[in-house]
């Protein structure tokens, strides 16, 4: 009997809480397996991350999961861009859904039974076993299972075992991001921006901006939120360094807190926007007081498979925001998982199988969302700069951006 014909057919265990982990999570549940979930962060991850696209194919996941995806979020018609006087100068139709990674996060972790969901649970190591594998955490605890599902970000500990040597590849500029209140927006700037997602092009550079739900999935006209995000150029040897070390001159690797950004390179974001962006941008930033900032990576590995370990996610796979697909892939990658352990008695082949049907599409998500972001690197080679000079016009911009078209 398979796991599609409902049967219990073994324990799997899931290292990582957040959407990936879930989805996951969900859909080998769904398919008959006993699936445990374990994220090391001991609070609640709610609260984290931005705004997120709702792709159409997004939303038809959360429902066949028998998620509530009619509200999911704000939807708008239309892209458009201003100039640096703070003019439209240019608008494309593109209906679009657009929520926040709370409001997605909340949907999945309440369908996860909580019983199986363990916060505070630190991956440290696994080793196969004659009839499975066995995991280690840090806390001392060993958990015995059929098979390890690495589902723990771009920072994997279970890829840093099974494949050290993929590493996330920066990509020469960060974003600034920040979400703001409806309620706080100033009437002239919420007519010009609210109702569509914005843009403005400085030279090799990207702001863009638009709504989402309020906290706890509040649609209600004045307690939703306005998402931005800015995307600027830090060559990796001076510009990056900077802007990772905090007040206290510790050096942070790959990202950088919030609270510790340093006032400096606030500022300076600051008055650079006030000399680069439309004034309705530029307004906007300067009231966050404590905005975010996105080193942008790339991940791609070249094996999701190792046995009775499989990754899935950004775990596997990291692409640009760009595409905005990332929670889309980690949708995508537990069904395909979920299914080739369906049609293969054997793990290790239903691994091998799975590795076979994602990797061609990580691979083309990360090389779509390279092409659309290479004219914001602070260096590029000669077939960048050819990618740079396609994708920087403002009509491939507002047609391409945050599509899955790969």
């Amino acid at each position: 009997m398979t796991a599609a014909q409902g049967s219990r057919v073994g324990r799997i265990l899931v290292i990582g809480g957040s959407m990936s982990g879930l989805f996951a999570g969900l859909m080998l549940r769904r398919n008959g397996w006993d699936v445990d979930i374990c994220e090391r962060t001991p609070e609640e991850l709610a609260g984290r991350g931005a705004g997120i696209v709702a792709q159409p194919a997004l939303i038809a996941t959360l429902e066949e999961l028998g998620l509530d995806a009619a509200e999911l979020g704000v939807r708008i018609a239309t892209r458009r861009l201003l100039d640096r006087g703070g003019r439209i100068v240019l608008e494309h139709d593109c209906p679009q859904v657009l929520t926040a990674w709370e409001r997605v996060y909340r949907l999945l972790c309440a369908a996860f039974p909580a019983e199986h969901y363990h916060s505070g649970r630190e991956f440290v190591s696994a080793r196969e076993t004659a009839n499975g594998v066995a995991v280690r955490f840090a806390d001392g605890r060993v958990a015995e299972a059929d098979l390890l599902v690495g589902a723990d970000g771009l920072r994997s500990s279970v890829r840093g075992q099974v494949r050290p040597d993929a590493q996330p590849l920066y990509a020469g500029y960060v974003g600034w991001r920040a979400l703001i209140a409806e309620d706080a927006m100033p009437p002239a700037i919420h007519r010009d921006l609210f109702d569509a997602m914005t843009f403005c092009l400085p030279p090799g550079e990207q702001m863009l901006g638009y709504p989402v739900a309020g906290p706890h999935n509040d649609l209600r006209a004045g307690k939703r939120r306005y998402n931005m995000i800015w995307y600027r150029p830090a060559d990796a040897a001076t510009e990056l360094p900077d802007l990772l070390t905090d007040e206290s001159g510790i050096r942070h690797d790959v990202s950088i807190p919030p609270p510790l950004i340093r006032r400096a390179a606030i500022e300076a974001m600051r008055a650079d926007a006030a000399r680069l962006l439309a004034p309705q941008f530029a307004e906007l930033l300067g009231g966050v007081e404590r905005p975010i900032l996105q080193p942008i990576y790339d991940l791609e590995s070249e094996r999701l498979a190792f046995g009775r370990v499989a990754l899935v996610g950004d775990a596997a796979f990291v692409a640009r925001p760009h595409v905005a697909a990332g929670v889309l892939k980690a949708a995508d990658d537990a069904r395909a998982l979920a299914e080739a352990l369906s049609a293969h008695a054997d793990i290790p082949a239903a691994l091998a199988a799975f590795e076979c049907a994602r990797l061609p599409l990580g691979r083309r998500m990360v090389a779509r969302a390279r092409h659309l972001g290479a004219y914001l690197q602070a260096s590029r080679n000669e077939t960048e700069q050819a990618q740079s000079d396609r994708y920087s016009v403002p009509e491939a911009v507002l047609r391409e951006t945050a599509l899955t078209d790969f």
